[in-house]
């Protein structure tokens, strides 16, 4: 992630944040969409990758973000091809998922710029389904003005750990694994690629991505009919994540719910519940209960074996 930019400046009319970005003597500049909702301005709002696919209120904005505009992420041959690359170079070492975080910060710059756009700054959340739900994590995570991180069935480079999904890949299971995403896109800088054929050796996992998140507000969406995605790992994974809310004292503030028995990317009805006490508590009038954790798969997770250590205590 490179540091901040030298100037950042926006203009909003007709429903449309215009950024332009300029560093180092170059320039770039980009557009969102913001639909606005009905109640008494400035709305909380939510940052979606494409567009979303998840049921926003309609007392929240919705700000549509082409992610692939800043970083193209069509196969391999998409490396160093977008915006953020026009402006830091296309040999940057930052993976697509990086360059979107990019574009996620400066969204966010330009609305503290841009009273017109009437967003309520501090309340503010963002989200994206399957290979952009990679890309809502790692956004949650790199900006703390974020309120709400809502990843849907990110899975495998999301809310899936390594480690699991390549255990799951040894004990047959269809599942996407480092060695393999890395070979279909660009979503990670090549300085992984070292890596991917022995992930025991990265000195930490996906559990510390969403760990960054924390103890914002974070509300992880999987599906166990996709086993592509890692169905125990992002299960697993997210038991570690929910350990580090909880030695913050934030443990109300982490959900995981993974429900199937539905098409790839579409939202089932049983989630609705949870998903509204998220948005409510951090987007809208702070009430919720939002200390979910829960499956309907069969998962045999072992938690002693994967998680060898316990939760500090800190000051």
């Amino acid at each position: 992630m490179p540091a901040d930019p030298q100037s950042v400046t926006a203009t909003f009319s007709g429903g449309r944040l215009t950024i332009n970005v300029s560093d180092q003597g170059k320039s770039i500049s980009f557009s969102v969409t913001i639909s606005t909702p009905s109640g008494t301005a400035p709305y909380p709002a939510i940052i979606a990758y494409g567009a979303p696919s998840i049921p926003v209120p309609g007392n929240v904005a919705v700000i549509t973000f082409n992610n692939d505009e800043i970083a193209a992420q069509k196969d391999g041959s998409s490396r160093g091809k977008g915006k953020f690359y026009d402006l830091y170079g296309s040999g940057h070492s930052a993976g697509a998922l990086t360059a979107w975080a990019w574009g996620v910060r400066r969204i966010v710059d330009a609305l503290e710029k841009t009273p017109a756009a009437n967003i309520k700054l501090s309340r503010i959340g963002v989200t994206g389904c399957s290979r952009n739900g990679k890309g809502a994590v790692v956004a949650g995570a790199f900006d703390d003005r974020i309120a709400l991180t809502i990843p849907q069935e990110s899975g495998s480079g999301g809310s899936a750990c390594w480690r699991l999904s390549d255990s799951q890949k040894s004990s047959g299971q269809n599942v996407q694994t480092a060695s393999e995403i890395v070979g279909e896109n660009v979503w990670f800088s090549p300085n992984f690629n070292q890596y991917v054929n022995g992930v025991t050796r990265v000195p930490e996992d996906h559990h510390f991505l969403a760990g960054l998140v924390a103890p914002r507000g974070l509300f992880v969406i999987e599906n166990t009919s996709m086993e592509w995605l890692g169905a125990l790992s992002t299960y697993g994974c997210s038991r570690g994540t929910k350990l580090i809310y909880q030695a913050l004292g934030a443990t109300a503030n982490m959900g995981y719910s993974q429900v199937g028995n539905h098409n790839h990317c579409q939202f089932p009805s049983s989630q609705q519940s949870e998903l509204t006490a998220f948005i409510n508590k951090f987007l809208l009038d702070g009430t919720g209960t939002t200390d979910i954790f829960h499956t309907d798969g069969n998962l045999n997770f072992n938690q002693a074996q994967w998680i060898p250590w316990t939760v500090p205590t800190l000051s």
